[in-house]
């Protein structure tokens, strides 16, 4: 029996919401539907907030632990979601994602150093790299009829004794590729030869749609799980980004160690009351059932989406993803520059999206767009589209 109902619009406006609330700041123009920021439009779980007011009843919110409890919610959520079983001794913590990286690329890697990333990708990924004066090396996906690929023959080829780590995003932020074992096999593999240490950005996990199934690279091999610094959240999953709560596992005790280290030094170990509440409530037998409900939920908003634009704009090029809410549309049949497109969609379409070049080599001529909102939105969305381009091109 369905549970939840995804269709509700809700307003987010004047909620210190960046996709709402900064959409002039960064576009110009508020009258734009945003989908751009990769959080989703739906309300955070009613589970989670019940757990969030009961903790808040008690008067003081002093300095607070991770109990044991914590630990088993996430390792029942990664048992049961991938058949990944892990020691609460290899759970750490993070704040964010993009913090994770950074921790852990200053613990385990040296100004000078070269780190290896596979763009088109998730754009932090560079920042996080030049910000701390490492190397930024591209080792960019290859495709065909818009399926992505590692390109494992380049990887070799670019690899020296100054490269010292890759950032793999798993499942793949904007591509939409969820990574087969066979693909990660071979990405261990040459790692390991190398002593390359693999930090993998899992934070779309739980949004693959069937027949595809996400495979955390740790979990394949003894030898992955060695040179694998793996991190997860549960705050694209569940709605809860602004409390800034993640966990990284590292099962090799040597590099736990350095990490923690790290983390230590910023002092940032302790993390906040509510994420730690959050993230018990959220992975649990509820947490997933309301995952595979609203994964169900986007996968249609995606056939959607990917129906229309076959039927109506088959100039727009768009494979449905294996995961992630986002879409990666090829628009380069319109032969835009990369202002025009931009300035296309926000003055024309009035739709607010990410731009394919922030997301380096391979993404110039590409939009993301985020469809995690209502159906009527999406529904509204495509037609905006569809009428842009037929008053721009005709019909």
């Amino acid at each position: 029996m369905i549970k939840y109902n995804f269709d509700n619009i809700v307003d987010r406006k004047n909620t210190n919401s960046v996709k709402y609330d900064l959409i002039k700041e960064v576009f110009g123009t508020d009258d734009l539907i945003p989908m751009w920021v990769a959080d989703m439009d739906f309300n955070t779980p009613p589970f989670i907030l019940n757990a969030m007011e009961k903790r808040i009843k008690h008067p003081i919110l002093g300095y607070n632990f991770r109990p044991e409890s914590y630990n088993n919610a996430i390792k029942y959520w990664l048992k049961t979601r991938y058949d990944w079983d892990v020691d609460s001794a290899q759970l750490t913590f993070s704040p964010g994602v993009v913090s994770g990286l950074m921790m852990a690329m200053t613990a385990f890697t040296n100004p000078g150093d070269k780190v290896i990333v596979q763009p088109p990708v998730y754009f932090p990924f560079f920042t996080t790299i030049k910000e701390n004066k490492r190397k930024l090396v591209y080792n960019p996906l290859t495709v065909n009829n818009e399926f992505y690929s590692m390109d494992f023959d380049n990887l070799k080829d670019i690899i020296d004794n100054e490269t010292k780590a890759i950032i793999i995003s798993n499942p793949h932020n904007p591509v939409g590729r969820a990574w087969k074992k066979y693909e990660l096999q071979q990405l261990v593999d040459i790692c390991y030869t190398h002593g390359i240490l693999i930090f993998s950005d899992e934070i779309h996990s739980d949004f693959v749609f069937s027949p595809h199934k996400h495979i955390p690279i740790a979990s394949i091999s003894i030898k992955a799980a060695e040179i694998t610094i793996t991190i997860m959240a549960p705050s694209k999953t569940f709605n809860m980004a602004g409390l800034s709560t993640s966990f990284v596992v590292i099962q090799n005790d040597k590099n736990l160690k350095r990490y923690n280290k790290e983390l230590e030094a910023y002092h940032l170990l302790q993390g906040n009351i509510f994420g730690t509440v959050g993230a018990e409530a959220a992975y649990s037998q509820e947490g997933a059932q309301w995952v595979d409900e609203i994964v169900s939920y986007i996968d249609e908003n995606i056939d959607y989406v990917v129906n229309f634009i076959s039927t109506n704009i088959p100039q727009i090029e768009l494979r449905k993803p294996e995961a992630t809410y986002l879409l990666w549309l090829n628009m380069k049949a319109f032969n835009f520059t990369s202002k025009g497109l931009s300035d296309f969609f926000t003055n024309k379409v009035k739709l607010g999206v990410n731009k394919g070049v922030i997301f380096g080599p391979g993404g110039d001529g590409y939009v993301r767009i985020n469809v995690a909102t209502s159906r009527a939105i999406v529904k509204e969305a495509m037609l905006r589209l569809k009428i842009a381009i037929e008053l721009e091109f005709g019909n």
